[in-house]
């Protein structure tokens, strides 16, 4: 799924686009209402909308009723620290499909998103792929056309980092964002390292080359790998 993900808390934000991108999602971030409105209206189109509802500028509920008046019928699992029924009533009445109150379970979050991917009739990819390079981070398995490759866990965290954006450069600092959970302390140059593992073993074998080297800023994968 693409999901855009609108959390002023920073620490929560980045867990859950650590969390809901080792399952296999690709996630947006925004941290006030004026770029979660922004990009909620023309960023997308996404699969679904996480929306915290008190935040700098405009607020979930605000930017909840605009999508709708605009006629996006994106499904918004809504997030807020207020336990009160008038409060869920509130944002259920602004067009959110659902409610969930801080602090939360990663594993409901999860599950309701899925839930109301099956209500709007679609159902979330779970794979990822740039040509004949396929890779399900949920089952742990990459193929080159028919054939398995065997991969290590970290393996898998860098080559999801880069099959979410196919043709597009993603930076060493994000890959160990989201693979090594923060840059801080992490030499960068391990990235290196498993980036030429992988390399060795879904490119060589096969004759391709998709995994390019942006110099000066990380990887990006061809998805013809020619």
């Amino acid at each position: 799924m693409r999901i855009l993900v609108v959390e002023d808390e920073v620490g929560l934000a980045e867990s859950l686009r650590r969390g809901l991108g080792a399952e296999g999602h690709w996630v947006e971030l925004a941290h006030d209402g004026h770029r979660g409105l922004e990009l909620a209206l023309a960023g997308g189109p996404y699969d679904a909308v996480v929306l915290d509802l008190m935040l700098p500028g405009p607020g979930g509920y605000e930017i909840c009723a605009r999508m709708r008046r605009h006629g996006d019928t994106t499904p918004v699992l809504m997030l807020t620290a207020r336990d009160g029924e008038y409060d869920e009533a509130e944002g259920l009445d602004a067009g959110a499909d659902d409610y969930l109150t801080k602090p939360f379970s990663f594993v409901v979050l999860s599950a309701r998103l899925r839930a109301l991917q099956r209500r709007a009739g679609t159902a979330p990819a779970t794979t990822l792929q740039a040509g004949d390079l396929v890779l399900d981070p949920v089952a742990r398995r990459c193929r080159r056309g028919p054939y398995e490759i065997e991969l290590t866990a970290r393996e898998l965290g860098v080559l999801a980092c880069l099959l979410r954006t196919p043709g597009e450069a993603v930076a060493k600092r994000d890959i160990l964002g989201e693979v090594w959970d923060g840059p801080d302390g992490i030499d960068p140059n391990i990235v290196e390292v498993y980036v030429s593992s992988l390399r060795k073993k879904v490119d060589a074998p096969f004759g391709r080359r998709s995994i390019r080297t942006v110099h000066g800023h990380g990887y990006r994968v061809v998805p013809d790998g020619g």
